[in-house]
């Protein structure tokens, strides 16, 4: 666990209103302070738990030396968008995990040094594009973080990279996914610009397997293909009253409010949004910590989280967790829905729900009903941030790239696809987090430059 008593936040009765970031992170004495408390331990286990392996240590040194510009040179070696993993990124389970110091329970703040020296330095980047004339025409299906993060490493070998995106703006899951409170759209915007800058064409409005084909795409003379759409189905429950009016998935309820405005609908968007005054969320996840609290920016008066499982069981962060506690957001853990119960108008008014308990079967873990504790929990709005499963338009339209039976694209070792020149990666393929899916589009793009040196 972190040490996270530095973070300067703003009150809960200011945030609550408004989309604006929670947390003002780090000044700069408290940067300082925090980075000299680092061992720089000749085995960094750190490291180790960073899905793009960048030199922790390293960048830390260089804070405590009160030179960030070396810092975030250091980071962005391995990672391009230290300002967005900083954010975003679930550092408690990946770097800070491995810390020696998070056996005292206060490993370093990682995350949150990252984002103040990408912070102070954005305004100043550093030209690490190395343009060394390896160039060959690559497109780019998805402006997610895979897709970003492939297009970045081969911008830097001097690659041509357009990317294809069928949203009408660039960023995938990060700018619809992830509200305003938690990750600025003006942060983002900078890191892609960054990006565009050296370079990078982005061609929205554009769905690939429709409006162009994978073999036009090979037609028009790109060289390697990179798929990076992601998962944007959703999953439901599967139980009575699923589709009664005013229960959304929770994708297309943080699209609507995170990518088209909504909730300024009608003078500046141009879709509304329903919100009820009691809302239920079904799931443990940063989404539904996300929907959650965004239902109470938009006004919800009580917001209640149904999670299958206990509170220490839920995927989500733990500072999430905290954030929506402190916003008061409820958490009803061990219960599950069962059915959802409709008004005269059709619109949902009850979830019928279940208690349950946790039972093990030869090391499997599963639920079971607890009988005669059935209940109703009123409500007038219910989101379900159950996960997300691959959509398959593009692969249903792709003659011979081959999926698995979940829907995934598969690929080998080096991320190709059954087709030969077309890779793949992040969600589509099974990765879980902003930071894998990364992890993927750099892994995916040293493949896409052998592949392109091995077929001239």
């Amino acid at each position: 666990m972190s040490q996270t008593t530095l973070i300067h936040e703003r009150t809960v009765q200011e945030r609550i209103h408004d989309f604006k970031e929670v947390s003002y992170g780090y000044d700069h004495n408290d940067m300082i302070q925090e980075a000299k408390r680092c061992l720089q331990c000749t085995n960094p286990l750190c490291r180790r738990g960073c899905p793009v392996e960048v030199n922790i240590p390293e960048f830390i040194k260089y804070i405590a030396e009160n030179n960030p510009y070396k810092a975030v040179a250091v980071i962005k070696k391995k990672n391009n968008f230290p300002a967005v993993c900083g954010r975003v990124c679930a550092q408690e389970n990946q770097c800070e995990k491995f810390c020696i110091l998070s056996k005292k329970n206060k490993s370093i703040c990682i995350g949150n040094l990252e984002r103040y020296v990408a912070d102070i330095t954005m305004n100043n980047s550093l030209n690490l594009i190395n343009k060394n004339g390896q160039y060959a025409k690559i497109a780019i299906i998805g402006s997610g973080p895979a897709g970003l993060s492939c297009a970045s490493d081969l911008l830097q070998v001097g690659h041509k990279v357009i990317i294809y995106e069928s949203l009408h703006d660039a960023g995938g899951v990060l700018r619809y996914g992830v509200p305003e409170f938690r990750l600025p759209k003006k942060i983002l915007d900078m890191e892609i610009n960054n990006l565009k800058q050296f370079g990078l064409t982005i061609i929205l409005n554009n769905l690939i397997g429709r409006t162009k084909t994978i073999n036009n795409l090979f037609h028009e003379q790109y060289k390697a293909i990179f798929i990076g759409t992601g998962s944007g189905l959703p999953i439901f429950p599967g139980i009575e009253g699923e589709n009664l009016k005013h229960i959304y998935c929770a994708n297309e309820f943080l699209v609507r409010v995170n990518l088209m405005n909504a909730y300024d609908f009608p003078d500046k968007a141009d879709t509304p949004v329903y919100v009820g005054k009691n809302v239920v969320i079904v799931g443990g996840g940063n989404t539904a910590m996300d929907s959650a609290r965004t239902a109470i920016r938009l006004g919800a008066k009580n917001v209640k989280i149904i999670y299958r499982r206990t509170e220490h069981e839920m995927p989500s962060r733990r500072k999430e967790k905290v954030h929506a506690k402190e916003e008061g957001v409820e958490f009803i853990t061990l219960t599950t829905p069962i059915r959802f119960i409709s008004d005269d108008n059709g619109a949902v008014n009850g979830v019928e729900c279940v208690k349950v308990e946790s039972i093990y079967n030869k090391g499997e873990k599963s639920i079971k009903y607890i009988i005669n504790s059935k209940h109703i929990i009123k409500t007038d709005m219910v989101v379900l941030a159950l996960g997300l499963r691959p959509n398959c338009i593009l692969p249903s339209l792709t003659k011979n790239l081959h999926i698995d039976q979940s829907g995934y694209i598969k690929i080998d070792h080096n991320y190709m696809t059954s087709i030969n020149g077309v890779f793949a990666g992040g969600d589509i393929v099974g990765g879980s987090t902003v930071i894998e899916a990364m992890g993927m589009g750099k892994k995916a793009a040293q493949a896409i430059i052998n592949f392109i040196k091995n077929t001239k």
